[in-house]
């Protein structure tokens, strides 16, 4: 993919942007982990956890990447992929279950494994978005997770305050998933002999997982104030 061709740059910006919409979770459990330190020890704690988490997800990355080269497995995550983007308008997990390390290297250690337990969804979203394209992967992680370690409260407001937010992030996730799906090599020559039918089973992925998610929402809300 050549860096001067708009598709390079619009692939980044999908990348940094689902690494963002994925990153409520991630900062949660930063500041679980790091809750019980020193102020000062706390940066470096967020600081090396995050290193190491950075640096396992980009191998995680790689590795789903060429993974995704098998047959079929284009499809199996880009299945994956639609149910991320529904349990990203569902799912209101707690994460009480997050022990707070009590010195630097325990939390940078609790940070590192809960980052890893939980980015399977980031990891399976980069990995459609970037299009097999390596150097996406590590480009995208380098700008957006800085952004996540310094501004991840920053975002979690803004998606508190402006829950329209979500439901983009999980329509990129939709198109993510339904695009890596078009892509499969034996789907792929049947979606490229009829464009029309490619962009109404993308279309047609997007429309559900909003409209299930928002109907799932709008139940459990019924549910809370009956």
């Amino acid at each position: 993919m050549d860096i001067t061709q708009a598709s390079f740059w619009l692939a980044l910006l999908n990348i940094i942007f689902i690494d963002l919409i994925l990153a409520g979770d991630n900062a949660i459990v930063i500041g679980l982990a790091a809750r019980k330190l020193p102020q000062q020890t706390q940066k470096k704690a967020i600081l090396y956890g995050m290193g190491g988490a950075v640096i396992i997800r980009i191998v995680a990355t790689i590795a789903v990447i060429w993974l995704l080269q098998i047959p079929w497995l284009l499809v199996v995550g880009g299945l994956l992929l639609v149910a991320i983007a529904y349990k990203l308008l569902t799912d209101n997990e707690e994460h009480k279950e997050v022990k707070a390390g009590t010195s630097l290297w325990s939390a940078v250690w609790t940070i590192i494994v809960a980052d890893a337990a939980m980015g399977l969804d980031n990891v399976i979203a980069v990995a459609g978005a970037a299009n097999q394209h390596v150097g996406l992967v590590i480009i995208g992680l380098c700008i957006s997770v800085p952004i996540v370690v310094w501004g991840s409260t920053i975002f979690i407001k803004l998606t508190n305050r402006f829950p329209w937010i979500i439901y983009v992030g999980s329509a990129v996730l939709a198109y993510t998933a339904s695009h890596m799906i078009t892509e499969e090599d034996r789907l792929h020559s049947v979606f490229a002999a009829h464009p029309l039918w490619k962009w109404i089973f993308i279309i047609f992925i997007i429309i559900g997982v909003l409209l299930a998610g928002y109907l799932k929402n709008r139940q459990a809300s019924r549910r809370t104030t009956s």
